[in-house]
């Protein structure tokens, strides 16, 4: 409460400075130069804008964990079993699992959870915007922990049959990448849903619109992100000539050890969002 306290008293209170008709508005009478004027309106507008950035904030890297499903959980599937008798399964169509998840836990989420919630939140939709999201970022942590359990026992088995050296696929089930997927559809029904529910219900009114796609620039900086951690992680794990955590052969590699910084990264995302929650003060009815 003191640090929203200081927060409003020295932030807030600067931006009410652009609503102050100064001496040079009084002295010329005129009053419509907006970069030296602004409307009350205006500047409430703007400190809800404020308000809102960090929970966005914290949506950029939920999003580049999302952005492995058709990356590196693609990758991961190549170098596992995937035949089903003499068909051979493309590692990408796992991703239909995730949609399955969502048609799924659609109406899990309606019928079931929201009616348990609400019996102990006493709100209408059961769970706040911000608690649906802070679920999500909970579950993506859980997802990328999950990948890198998959990953230990994939390259465990590629050490036990002598493998390591050899670019070829490991004996175990694709299918084991299920739970992966399914964690993660999960992860999107709370997150991006209660993003888009968060930003309608926030925003200024005249700005509900633009503020809606902003839940959606999220996406798009979010597989920057990926792909930045994937150059930085690169970079350094090379060095010295070594093979790195993803070279060509991801038997020689270890693959878990990405996916297990995600997870540290989507735990610190999560407290870092739990803390902004906590101090995020909703906009008054309109």
């Amino acid at each position: 409460m003191l640090l929203d306290l200081l927060h409003n008293i020295i932030f807030f209170r600067c931006l009410d400075k652009a609503a102050v008709v100064s001496d040079t508005e009084l002295n010329t009478g005129d009053y419509s130069n907006a970069w030296r004027l602004c409307t009350v309106t205006q500047v409430e507008e703007l400190k809800i804008l404020i308000r809102m950035f960090p929970i966005w904030a914290t949506g950029i890297v939920f999003s580049a964990v999302y952005a492995q499903m058709s990356t590196m959980f693609v990758e991961q599937g190549m170098v596992m079993d995937t035949a089903i008798g003499s068909f051979k399964i493309p590692a990408a169509s796992l991703s239909t699992f995730d949609t399955i998840s969502v048609i799924v836990w659609v109406p899990v989420y309606d019928k079931i959870l929201v009616p348990i919630a609400r019996r102990f939140t006493g709100k209408e939709r059961g769970f706040s915007e911000l608690q649906r999201m802070g679920i999500g970022l909970f579950l993506s942590m859980l997802c990328m922990s999950s990948a890198a359990i998959v990953e230990i026992r994939r390259l465990q088995l590629a050490r036990e049959l002598g493998l390591v050296d050899e670019a070829v696929a490991v004996p175990l089930s694709i299918f084991w990448q299920i739970p992966q997927y399914f964690i993660l559809g999960a992860a999107e029904i709370f997150t991006f849903i209660g993003q888009l529910e968060f930003f309608y219900d926030q925003s200024p009114d005249a700005m509900r619109s633009l503020c809606s796609a902003l839940s959606l620039l999220t996406t798009a900086l979010g597989n920057y992100l990926s792909s930045f951690i994937l150059t930085v992680v690169t970079s350094i794990t090379t060095q010295g000539g070594k093979p790195g955590w993803i070279p060509n052969n991801l038997n020689g590699g270890h693959l878990d050890y990405f996916f297990w910084l995600l997870a540290v990264l989507s735990f610190c995302n999560l407290v870092i969002y739990i803390f902004c929650a906590k101090m995020y003060k909703s906009k008054k009815a309109s």
